[in-house]
C-alpha cells in the first residue's frame, strides 16, 4: 500500500496534474469493497457534486484551496448539510448549522466523504453503538475488536481509504483514543483554540474539536491549512529543521505508565528509546497532577452534569431514549450540586497551574506515556455493563488528564502489542503549544516511522 501527503494530492488538484473527482472515485471504490463499516451515511453522489465542483474551480484558473480535493469523513456529531445529524442517537436531531470546523475545510477545498459513526452523544471511550452500529477495527483478523470511542469511524474510515482527513472531537481522549486504537495520528488541540460551534456539545469546559490523520505531516498540513501561524500567535510555529537532537521528554511516575499492560509499556518505551538514541534526551519527572487529574475527571462533577445540562435544555425528548450503557451512566449527574461542580471547575485550573510550572520548573518540551493503557477489546468481552464500564474507564484513564489539565496532546503509532493490536505513544505539551506539539510530532514520525513503515497494513485492509 502507498499513500501520497494530503500536501501533494492537494497540490496536484489545485495545479491541475490530479482531479479532484479521481480521488472521489478512488474513495468510493475504496468504501464500496469494505466491511469495516466506518459509515452511518456515506453518499457517493454528493461526494462527486463536490469534487466535481472543485475540478470547475481549478479549470476556471481559481485556487481551490490547500486541501483541494482531500477526502474528509465526519463524526456523526457535526452538522453537516445535506445530511442528517444523529449523534449517534435512535432519531435524527433537529437541524444545526455547520459550524467552525466544517466551513472551514469547504472553504480551503475539501470533499466530505459522509458521517462516521460515533458513541451516542459521544459519552463513552470504548468506541460500541447499539444503536447505529460499531465499525470494526481492522487489526484483528478473527475478532469484532472496538475501535475505541467516542470517534468511532473516524480511525477507521482512514485505512478503509474513503478519508484522508477524519472530524473527530476530544472531551476526556474521544480523538487520541481511536488514533491510538486502530493506528493512525490523533490531536487534541488546546481547550478553545478552534471553536466548537456546530457540533453537539458533551462538555462546555472540555470538548475540543480536532482531527486524525495516517501522519503527523499530514495532521500538521492540515492544521496549519486552518490556523496559519501569526505574528500575534501566542508560540512559536516550531522548524523540523530542528530535528530531534536536545528534545527533552518527560517520562512521567504516573499511573498514566502503571497501570498499563506490560507489553504496551514495553512498546512505547522501546518507542522512546528509539528517539534517545537518535538525540532526544528522556527525563525522569514527577507530575502527581496527572494522577489527581484523571481522578478528578472520574468523580463526575464536571462532564456528567454538563451532558446532563444540555439534554435536559435541548433535548429533553432524547433522555428516555438512550441506551442503557448511556443513561445508567449518567443516573447520578443530577445529584452534582452547584457547589461542586464549581469547585470542580477550579481544582482543574489550579491542577492545571501546577502542572504547567512543574514543566518550566523541569524545562520539559513534552511529557511522554502510553495513549491507551489497555488493547482494543473484543465486542463479545462487552456483554456486560460492568465488563464494559470497565473497559471505559481503562480506555479514558490515559487520556483524560491532559484534558483536565488544559494541554494540548497528540497520539502516534508506537509499534504493535503482543495480540498484533496498535500501541499509541501520547505527547504532552503545554496549553497553547499546539504549533510547536505538531512540529515535535512530525520530528519524532522521522524517526519512529509512519504508521505504515512502523505498523504495517492491518489484516482487514487490502495491501
Amino acid at each position: 500500500m502507498t499513500r501520497p501527503p494530503i500536501r501533494r494530492v492537494a497540490s496536484d488538484v489545485r495545479r491541475g496534474r490530479g482531479a479532484a473527482r479521481r480521488e472521489a472515485e478512488a474513495a468510493i471504490r475504496r468504501q464500496a469493497a469494505s466491511d469495516l463499516d466506518a459509515y452511518v451515511a456515506f453518499d457517493p453522489a454528493a461526494i462527486r457534486e463536490r469534487a466535481d465542483a472543485v475540478d470547475r474551480a481549478v479549470a476556471k484558473g481559481e485556487d481551490p484551496g490547500p486541501l483541494a480535493g482531500v477526502l474528509v469523513s465526519v463524526k456523526d456529531l457535526y452538522a453537516l448539510d445535506g445530511t442528517p445529524l444523529r449523534a449517534g442517537s435512535k432519531r435524527p436531531l433537529p437541524a444545526w448549522s455547520e459550524g467552525f470546523l466544517v466551513r472551514s475545510l469547504r472553504r480551503l477545498g475539501a470533499v466530505f466523504a459522509g458521517k462516521t459513526h460515533t458513541v451516542e452523544f459521544a459519552f463513552g471511550a470504548v468506541g460500541l453503538n447499539p444503536n447505529t452500529g460499531t465499525p470494526v477495527n481492522p487489526w484483528d483478523p478473527a475478532e469484532h475488536r472496538a475501535p475505541g470511542g467516542s470517534s468511532a469511524g473516524a480511525g477507521v474510515s482512514l485505512w478503509e481509504g474513503s478519508a484522508r482527513i477524519a472530524l473527530g472531537s476530544d472531551t476526556g481522549g474521544s480523538i487520541r483514543i481511536p488514533a491510538s486504537a486502530t493506528g493512525v495520528v490523533g490531536m487534541r488541540p488546546t481547550t478553545g483554540r478552534w471553536p466548537t460551534t456546530g457540533v453537539v456539545p458533551l462538555s462546555t469546559t472540555l470538548d475540543t474539536v480536532g482531527l486524525l490523520t495516517h501522519t503527523a505531516e499530514d495532521l500538521r498540513h492540515a492544521f496549519l491549512a486552518l490556523d496559519p501561524p501569526a505574528g500575534s500567535d501566542r508560540e512559536p510555529a516550531g522548524s523540523l529543521s530542528e530535528g530531534i537532537s536536545g528534545l527533552r521528554i518527560g517520562v512521567p511516575a504516573s499511573r498514566l505508565w502503571t497501570d498499563a499492560e506490560p507489553d504496551i509499556q514495553a512498546v512505547v518505551r522501546g518507542a522512546l528509546v528509539e528517539l534517545e538514541a537518535a538525540g532526544a534526551m528522556l527525563l525522569d519527572v514527577d507530575v502527581p497532577e496527572l494522577d489527581e487529574a484523571g481522578e478528578r475527571y472520574f468523580d463526575g462533577r464536571i462532564v456528567q452534569p454538563e451532558f446532563l445540562g444540555f439534554l435536559e435544555r435541548e433535548l429533553p425528548e432524547w433522555i428516555p431514549l438512550l441506551h442503557s450503557i448511556i443513561g445508567k451512566r449518567l443516573g447520578a449527574a443530577g445529584e452534582v450540586r452547584a457547589i461542586d461542580y464549581l469547585a470542580a471547575l477550579d481544582a482543574r485550573h489550579r491542577l492545571s497551574a501546577r502542572a504547567h510550572a512543574r514543566l518550566t520548573a523541569e524545562r520539559v518540551d513534552l511529557l511522554a506515556t502510553p495513549t491507551l493503557p489497555i488493547a482494543p477489546p473484543p465486542l463479545a468481552a462487552l456483554s456486560r455493563l460492568g465488563a464494559y464500564r470497565d473497559a471505559n474507564r481503562a480506555m479514558l484513564s490515559g487520556t483524560c488528564p491532559a484534558s483536565m489539565l488544559d494541554m494540548c496532546a497528540i497520539s502516534l503509532p508506537a509499534g504493535l502489542d503482543g495480540e498484533g493490536m496498535p500501541v499509541g505513544l501520547q505527547l504532552m505539551g503545554p496549553s497553547g503549544g499546539d504549533l510547536r506539539l505538531l512540529a515535535q510530532a512530525a520530528v519524532v514520525e522521522g524517526v519512529l516511522g509512519t504508521n505504515l513503515t512502523r505498523l504495517g497494513t492491518p489484516p482487514r485492509v487490502p495491501a
